[in-house]
C-alpha cells in the first residue's frame, strides 16, 4: 500500500481567518485505505463544518496538543505555510520531527517566508509547495493553485464590491443615469478570468491586461476590453501556459502603460502571478495617489509579494482615500467548497509521490521536482533561490 506504515498529521490551521483544513473525512478514509495512520488535531475541521466525530468515524485519531501531532507525524498536510503557534510560543516547523515531510502552500519565494524555508532545511525536512505543481494534464487533479484561484477570483470581486464607495452596475435614478463602475484586472490567469466573469455579472465595465496572448484572448471572450501590450511570447509564456518572469525593462513598460488606466479605475484586481516566484510590482505609490477617492485595490498576488507597492500582507487599510486590500486567504471565506477542492488536490499529490510506505523525490519527474523546496538539508526550489539571491 502507498502509505503503509506512515503517519499523516492534519493540524488545525493557525493563520488568522483561515477556515480551511487540509483533509476532509473523505480523504482521511482514502489515506487509511492506503495504509496510513492519520492524526487530526482537535477542532481542525470545525471551520469547514467537520467535527471531530466525523474524523473518528473514518478511523482517524484525534490529538489535543499540536506538539504531539507534529512530533509523531511522518507527513504533515497543511493549507498555509507553517508559522509561530502563539498558544505554545513555538514555530510549527520546530514541532516537526527531523526527516519528516511537509505538503502545503508554502509560498517559498515570498521574502516573508524565507526564514521558514531555512528552518525547514536546517531540520532536514522534505517540503513541497503546492503553488509550484506544473499545469500539465497528468497533474491536473493535484493543481491546488488552480482550484484555489477559482475561489479567490470569485471572492476578490465580492470584496471589491464591499469596499467600493459606489454602485457597480449602471443605475438609472430620478436624478439621472449613474454609469457602471470601471474595473481593471491585471493578470488574466484563473484568478483574473474568474474576476472578470464575476465583475461582468455584477454589471461593471471591465478592462484587462496580461503579458500572454492566449490569456488576453480568454479575457476578451468573457467581455473584457483588452489593453494592448505587445510582449514577445517567448519571453512571456512558459510551460503549461503560465506567465514567465520578464526582464525588468518590460515591467517598467507595463507600469507606464497601466498608469492612465489605474487613474480612471474604480476597482483594480491585481492577480499577476508567476508560479514559484515573487510577483512583479506593477502598481506604484505614484499611481495609487492619482486614483479616485473611494476606489479600491484588491491585491490577490499578496502571497507571493503582491503587485502593488503599498499592499500590506494580511491587512486592509485606506491610503489617500483608496482602500487597499492585501488579505492573504480569500478562499478561506468559501471554506466548504474550497476545502472540498483543496483536500482532493492534496490527496492526489500525496498519492502520486508515495509508494510502498516511502515518499518519492525523483528530480527527473517535474510533478515532484517543481514543488520540491527543501530536501537533505538544502533549499532546491529555483524560484526561492532566485528570490533569496535578489532580496
Amino acid at each position: 500500500m502507498r502509505l503503509n506504515g506512515l503517519t499523516v498529521g492534519i493540524p488545525r490551521e493557525i493563520m488568522p481567518g483561515e477556515k480551511r483544513v487540509a483533509a476532509t473525512p473523505e480523504t482521511v478514509q482514502k489515506m487509511k485505505e492506503a495504509g496510513a495512520k492519520v492524526l487530526v488535531e482537535t477542532g481542525a475541521g470545525e471551520n469547514s463544518f467537520f467535527n471531530d466525530e466525523d474524523y473518528i468515524d473514518r478511523d482517524a485519531e484525534i490529538v489535543k496538543e499540536p506538539s504531539e501531532l507534529f512530533g509523531h507525524s511522518d507527513i504533515v498536510l497543511k493549507v498555509k505555510e507553517p508559522s509561530i503557534n502563539d498558544s505554545i510560543n513555538k514555530h510549527e516547523v520546530e514541532l516537526m520531527k527531523e526527516n519528516s515531510h511537509l505538503i502545503c502552500f508554502l509560498h517559498p519565494a515570498n521574502p516573508s517566508n524565507h526564514e521558514t524555508v531555512k528552518l525547514l532545511a536546517d531540520r532536514n525536512i522534505t517540503s513541497f509547495t503546492l503553488d509550484s505543481i506544473p499545469r500539465i494534464s497528468r497533474a491536473q487533479q493535484m493543481d491546488a493553485l488552480t482550484s484555489m484561484s477559482t475561489a479567490a477570483g470569485y471572492k476578490t470581486v465580492i470584496l471589491a464590491a464591499y469596499h467600493l464607495a459606489r454602485f457597480i452596475p449602471m443605475m438609472p435614478t430620478a436624478t439621472g443615469v449613474i454609469p457602471p463602475a470601471e474595473f481593471l484586472v491585471v493578470g488574466t490567469g484563473v484568478v483574473g478570468l474568474q474576476a472578470i466573469g464575476m465583475a461582468k455579472r455584477l454589471g461593471a465595465k471591465v478592462k484587462a491586461v496580461d503579458i500572454r496572448n492566449e490569456a488576453n484572448e480568454q479575457a476578451k471572450s468573457l467581455g473584457a476590453e483588452i489593453i494592448p501590450f505587445e510582449v514577445p511570447q517567448e519571453l512571456a509564456t512558459g510551460e503549461g501556459g503560465y506567465a514567465k518572469r520578464l526582464p525588468d525593462e518590460w515591467y517598467e513598460k507595463e507600469r507606464e502603460l497601466l498608469a492612465p488606466y489605474i487613474k480612471e479605475s474604480d476597482a483594480i484586481i491585481l492577480s499577476a502571478l508567476i508560479p514559484g516566484e515573487i510577483s512583479p510590482q506593477l502598481v506604484k505609490k505614484d499611481s495609487v495617489v492619482q486614483m479616485k477617492k473611494g476606489s479600491v485595490i484588491v491585491d490577490i498576488a499578496v502571497d507571493q509579494g503582491g503587485n502593488c507597492e503599498l499592499t500590506k500582507p494580511g491587512e486592509e487599510y485606506e491610503y489617500n482615500g483608496v482602500t487597499i486590500s492585501g488579505l492573504k486567504n480569500l478562499p478561506a471565506d468559501l471554506a466548504v467548497d474550497a476545502t472540498s477542492m483543496f483536500s482532493q488536490n492534496v490527496w492526489q499529490f500525496l498519492s502520486y509521490i508515495s509508494e510502498d510506505g516511502k515518499i518519492k523525490t525523483d528530480k527527473d519527474d517535474e510533478v515532484i521536482k517543481n514543488p520540491l523546496v527543501t530536501i537533505n538539508g538544502e533549499i532546491v526550489h529555483e524560484g526561492t533561490l532566485n528570490a533569496m539571491k535578489n532580496s
